[in-house]
């Protein structure tokens, strides 16, 4: 496997899929390489290249090279950079081991995973976990998206097995890359419930250090990005307050958007109502979860939603956008209750009628953590990663020309250059 995030490296959800993905097969007795890197940042002499094995997994987790090259700033030359350190380390330091497999984990990835399926000679299986036109609502205008757009092309015409998490994502990279849907396959992001369970007296604490006077807490956790909709909820916050008094929410979670999210706090007159938590460790976040009287997903875009799944471990009654993957796994009304992304009366009047009526809303919540075991078990989910694996034929290397870069919104329209 190879990933750009991988613990204690981990960024965001596709972090902890491909952890998870990655020892689960491990413990169903395949032998697993995962390929990653150190801290953004650091280099050899401070943060030298590990070669260990952890829960089972073969981790190389590579040292950034000299150059300097800021993530930030030089998205793609840093990229380009990680990958060829990837490549390097692989080539030089697996020694005799040799896959049967390589396994992609998104665009920044694709180059090293590419050289190496053709160095090998083995299949090329891609995941997809999101898109750039789709985090920008189908609009590649700029230069550093058009550039994304047409790895993630590359890639995809490359692969000779294609993942996406969910069937909207499917449904987006056909349509993107001009592809068949059929041939794609879906495989959920997993969950395992025990991770998050919390005792009484830490909800408790929890509910004590964020609401001491007892009001309704609110909370979202996740990226702070445009995307995730986070404005839409900061919009609704007053319209639920006029329900219920002195509802306040809590926002977990580091991103871009930060300024912009205190800033439309003061603009709505909720700034004392906000409170910005900033990034959590997984105990503290679960006690929040558990302890919330509403855990709000407002996302605008959202290939499947892993924050779903992690708040129906927690028990935490659930409102959440129907973008994309969240419209398959929250079930409105049964495991939780939904409303059209950017629609910030209707995202109101979900939260209103939890906090109206808990009880109905905490039997919501005990469905959606039922169906964890049966949709979403890492299990269950490994076997099937395993059974493509298997099924994967060779079918590089592969020279392609260079794709056409839309000018207009890339959904629903011809893709004219």
């Amino acid at each position: 496997m190879v990933s750009w995030e991988y613990p204690p490296v981990v960024v965001g959800g596709l972090g902890r899929h491909v952890h998870a993905l990655a020892t689960q097969l491990a413990a169903g007795g395949h032998d697993v390489v995962v390929l990653s890197r150190r801290s953004t940042g650091t280099d050899a002499a401070t943060h030298p290249t590990v070669d260990e094995v952890v829960e089972g997994v073969r981790v190389l987790a590579v040292a950034e090279d000299p150059g300097h090259f800021e993530f930030e700033r030089d998205m793609v030359t840093w990229t380009l950079g990680m990958g060829h350190a990837l490549l390097r380390a692989a080539l030089t330091r697996l020694d005799d081991w040799r896959p049967d497999v390589v396994h992609a984990h998104d665009w920044l990835v694709a180059h090293p995973a590419i050289a190496l399926a053709d160095v090998f000679g083995v299949p090329l299986v891609a995941t997809f976990h999101a898109t750039e036109a789709g985090r920008y609502a189908g609009w590649l205008s700029s230069r550093l998206s058009q550039q994304v757009h047409s790895v993630e092309w590359w890639l995809a015409h490359r692969a000779d097995t294609l993942i996406t998490c969910s069937a909207a994502m499917r449904d987006e990279v056909a349509e993107l890359f001009e592809l068949d849907p059929a041939p794609i396959t879906v495989v959920h992001n997993g969950i395992s419930p025990r991770a998050w369970r919390v005792g009484p007296q830490r909800v408790a604490a929890a509910r004590e250090r964020h609401s001491p006077s007892g009001a309704p807490m609110l909370l979202y956790f996740g990226r702070l990005e445009y995307e995730k909709g986070v404005q839409d909820l900061i919009a609704a916050l007053p319209r639920v307050r006029r329900a219920h008094p002195g509802a306040k929410l809590l926002v977990a979670g580091t991103g871009t958007a930060t300024e912009m999210l205190v800033a439309a706090a003061r603009s709505h007159r909720v700034r004392r109502s906000v409170t910005f938590l900033g990034h959590l460790p997984d105990a503290d976040l679960a006690a929040a979860l558990a302890a919330a009287d509403a855990v709000v997903l407002p996302s605008r875009y959202e290939p499947f939603g892993i924050v779903a799944l992690e708040a129906a471990a927690a028990r935490a009654p659930l409102v959440a956008s129907t973008a994309g993957g969240l419209g398959e796994v929250v079930v409105d009304g049964k495991t939780g209750l939904s409303f059209p992304p950017g629609d910030v009366p209707a995202l109101a009047a979900a939260i209103t009628r939890v906090l109206d009526d808990p009880k109905a809303a905490a039997r919501r919540a005990g469905a959606a953590r039922s169906r964890l075991g049966e949709d979403f078990d890492w299990t269950r989910i490994a076997a099937r990663t395993a059974t493509l694996y298997a099924s994967a034929c060779a079918g590089g290397p592969v020279e392609l020309g260079r794709p056409k870069i839309p000018t207009g919104n890339v959904f629903g329209r011809s893709q004219d250059s």
